[in-house]
C-alpha cells in the first residue's frame, strides 16, 4: 500500500477511535464550553478535541515514516507547542494579545530551527527571489497568519476540520505530481486523515468540538507542511497550494478585519458577520452551510492541484483567474445578504468557545 494512503487511513482510524476517549476525559475533568450570556449554544459541550487529532497525526507520521527526519521532528515538536497554546486558551480563555504572542513564539521557534522560507519563485516566469534576512520574519508571519485563518473559520460543526482536510489533500496531490510523496505527501496525508477522522464526531450535531486546541494545531501544521514542501520543491507551488485551497477562510478573515476596523472595533472582537453566519441568516441551516463551504473549498483545492500541473505563464494565470472568479462570485452573493441577527443565535453552532468568531 502506498505510504500516503496508509498515512491517510491510519490517521482517520486513530482519530475516529481516540475522539470518544478525549470526549469522556474532557467531560470528567469539566473541560467543556459552558453557555454564558454571549453563548451560541444552550448546553455544555466538551472541547479539546484537537488532542485526538494531534496524537493521531504524530503517531501516524512516526509509524509510516519509520523514523522521521530532523525537519519532521521539528514540525511535530513545534506543533505540540501550538497545541498546548490552544489547550491553555480553551481552558483559561486567553486575551487576544496573549494568544497572538504565543502564536508568534511558536512560529519563531519553528523558523529558528530552520523550517522557514528561504526563497520565493515567480509562478509566471520561474524567476527566483532570495529572501535573505527577510526569511525569518516572513516565515513567522506566514505561520501566524494560517493559524489565525483556521481559528477564525472554526465557526460551525465540522467546518474547520473539513476545510483543513481538503487543503491537506490538495497539498498531498500536489506532492504526488512533484514526486515528493515520502516527505510532504506523508505529512499531508496524515493531516488530512486525522482531520477527516474527527468529522464523524464533530459534524452537526457535534458530540465534541476541536476548540482552539485543534484549530491552532491544524493551522500551524498546514503552514509548516507548505514550508517543508518549499524546502524540497518549487516554492511558488508549495506556498500557492495552501493559499488557494484556503482562499475562502482567508477572504473571510480579510473581510472580518476590514469590517471591524471600519466599525472602530478591535480586530480580535467577535461578531456575527462571517460568511457562515450569513449563510445561516439565509436559512441554509448548519449542515447545508458547511457542505456548501466545503464544496467551494474543494473547487479551490482542485485549482490548487492544477497549479502544480500546469506550465508557468498564461496557464497559471488562467487557473488562478478561474479560482479567484469562483470565489469572488460566491463571497459576493453571500455578503450581499444582511449579517446574521441576534435572533438567529439558536441556529449557530457551538463550535469554537463561548462566543462566535
Amino acid at each position: 500500500m502506498p505510504a500516503p494512503l496508509s498515512a491517510f487511513l491510519l490517521g482517520f482510524v486513530l482519530t475516529y477511535l481516540l475522539t470518544p476517549l478525549v470526549r469522556e476525559a474532557a467531560l470528567r475533568r469539566g473541560a467543556v464550553a459552558r453557555p454564558v450570556a454571549r453563548s451560541v449554544h444552550t448546553k455544555p459541550l466538551p472541547h479539546l478535541g484537537g488532542l485526538a487529532i494531534f496524537v493521531s497525526f504524530a503517531v501516524t507520521v512516526l509509524l509510516v515514516r519509520g523514523g522521521p527526519d530532523a525537519q519532521t521532528v521539528r514540525i511535530l515538536g513545534c506543533g505540540l507547542g501550538a497545541l498546548l497554546l490552544g489547550v491553555i486558551d480553551d481552558l483559561h480563555d486567553l486575551r487576544p494579545s496573549t494568544k497572538f504572542l504565543g502564536q508568534v513564539l511558536v512560529a519563531s521557534l519553528l523558523a529558528g530551527l530552520g523550517v522557514r522560507i528561504f526563497f520565493v519563485t515567480n509562478p509566471f516566469t520561474g524567476g527566483v527571489l532570495y529572501l535573505g534576512q527577510w526569511s525569518y520574519l516572513l516565515s513567522v508571519i506566514w505561520v501566524v497568519a494560517v493559524m489565525n485563518v483556521v481559528n477564525l473559520v472554526d465557526g460551525l460543526d465540522g467546518l474547520a476540520a473539513g476545510i483543513c482536510a481538503i487543503a491537506a489533500l490538495a497539498a498531498l496531490f500536489a506532492a504526488l505530481h512533484l514526486s515528493d510523496l515520502a516527505n510532504v505527501g506523508v505529512l499531508a496525508a496524515a493531516l488530512a486523515g486525522s482531520a477527516a477522522g474527527f468529522l464523524p464526531h464533530n459534524f452537526n450535531p457535534a458530540k465534541i468540538i476541536m476548540g482552539d486546541t485543534g484549530a491552532m494545531f491544524l493551522g500551524f501544521t498546514l503552514a509548516a507542511i507548505s514550508i517543508q514542501g518549499a524546502l524540497k520543491q518549487t516554492t511558488a507551488v508549495a506556498l500557492l497550494v495552501p493559499i488557494v485551497a484556503l482562499g475562502l477562510p482567508i477572504t473571510d478573515t480579510a473581510l472580518a478585519i476590514v469590517r471591524r476596523l471600519k466599525a472602530g472595533r478591535s480586530i480580535g472582537e467577535a461578531d456575527k458577520g462571517h460568511i457562515h453566519h450569513r449563510l445561516l441568516a439565509l436559512g441554509l441551516g448548519q449542515k447545508k452551510a458547511v457542505l456548501l463551504m466545503w464544496a467551494v473549498t474543494a473547487w479551490l483545492g482542485l485549482s490548487a492541484i492544477l497549479l502544480s500541473v500546469v506550465r508557468r505563464g498564461m496557464e497559471t494565470a488562467l487557473v488562478l483567474g478561474l479560482a479567484g472568479l469562483g470565489l469572488l462570485v460566491f463571497v459576493g452573493l453571500v455578503t450581499a445578504s444582511p449579517p446574521a441577527s441576534q435572533s438567529a443565535k439558536s441556529a449557530v453552532s457551538h463550535q469554537g468557545k463561548n462566543v462566535p468568531k
